[in-house]
């Protein structure tokens, strides 16, 4: 491990670490507009939610780095008390990026970027027409903590007024997919949530799971399961009874059809597809399988089955596995 103080190093220095740890951070492309009338459009990664009775978001339009000077959002904000914070999608985040770019106070980054300006409903500043997600919003506080380059300003925004696409529904959830939101990282990377970059974990809100001290010690010691494994089987009521897995096991059995379809070549194939109910039927048709190799198998079907969200049939595999006769 590295050990650094940041009273210690530069400021850039602290600032690529806060970057590079802290991440991958959403992106609030954020429209405010000066007490002259003049339209500023300014991403910041700096950003995120905090509540929502009453609706409450920050981000931070801090000094800027080289002078510690005030940025034009910060200004704007300060005088007008308004803005919209609108999400950021991949299909605009080029475009973006440009808006990053620091003009001089005046110009319009709506006109530099592209991306295009429409009327709010109760705020002055304009909407991005391109972004599916909108947030007018009220400035409720802005607190400044130093002076120098890059020292922070935070400001708390109540959302008045949200506008998304009905597209980016799905059954009453904006789902990532659909959305296809960017997020900020180190230096010049970026993160696209979509597709295989997006899995869920269930939340342990409604149940108390038995947790990971909980787990038989034949489990935790498995080599084929990994610690995020673990905590899944920790997030579980009950411990699925010995009758339950026989009678699982037994039912499996039973839809097997013809045994000549399962040889063990097609184990892996069914892996890489996550089928892990073909896993367990080839493993209970080749009895020459030594308890050991058995015993592996069946442990990779349980993680199989734990990874595709199964996790009390998770369970009942990985009992198995663990039984004298496995």
């Amino acid at each position: 491990m590295k050990h650094i103080i940041p009273a210690e190093s530069s400021v850039p220095e602290v600032q690529r670490l806060l970057q590079g740890g802290i991440g991958p951070r959403p992106i609030a492309l954020v429209s405010t507009v000066s007490k002259d009338g003049i339209n500023n459009l300014s991403p910041f990664s700096f950003y995120n939610v905090f509540g929502a009775n009453p609706p409450v978001i920050a981000f931070s339009p801090s000094r800027r780095g080289r002078d510690g000077s005030f940025k034009d959002t910060y200004l704007n904000l300060v005088e007008t008390k308004e803005c919209v914070v609108q999400a950021v999608t991949y299909s605009m985040v080029e475009q973006v990026s440009l808006a990053s770019t620091e003009y001089e106070r005046g110009i319009d980054e709506f006109v530099k970027s592209g991306l295009t300006p429409i009327d709010s409903d109760i705020v002055k500043p304009k909407r991005v027409k391109e972004s599916p997600f909108q947030m007018e919003c009220k400035l409720i506080d802005m607190m400044s903590y130093g002076n120098g380059g890059a020292s922070a300003n935070i400001a708390v925004c109540e959302v008045i007024k949200f506008h998304v696409d009905e597209e980016v529904f799905v059954n009453g959830i904006i789902h990532p997919n659909k959305i296809d939101l960017v997020a900020r990282m180190s230096g010049d990377f970026y993160c696209r949530a979509f597709g295989d970059n997006v899995f869920e974990v269930e939340k342990p809100l409604a149940k108390k799971g038995i947790g990971y001290d909980q787990i038989p010690d034949f489990i935790k010691n498995s080599n084929i399961y990994s610690a995020n494994n673990l905590g899944k089987f920790g997030n579980i009521e009950i411990i699925p009874s010995e009758n339950a897995v026989t009678e699982y096991i037994e039912e499996v059995r039973r839809g097997i059809k013809n045994e000549s379809d399962h040889s063990l070549i097609l184990f892996e194939d069914f892996q890489n597809q996550k089928n892990f109910i073909k896993m367990l039927q080839i493993i209970l048709v080749n009895s020459s399988l030594s308890p050991s190799n058995k015993k592996q198998m069946l442990e990779r079907t349980a993680k199989v089955a734990l990874e595709s969200n199964q996790t009390e049939i998770a369970w009942k595999i990985a009992l198995f596995a663990g039984r004298d006769n496995g």
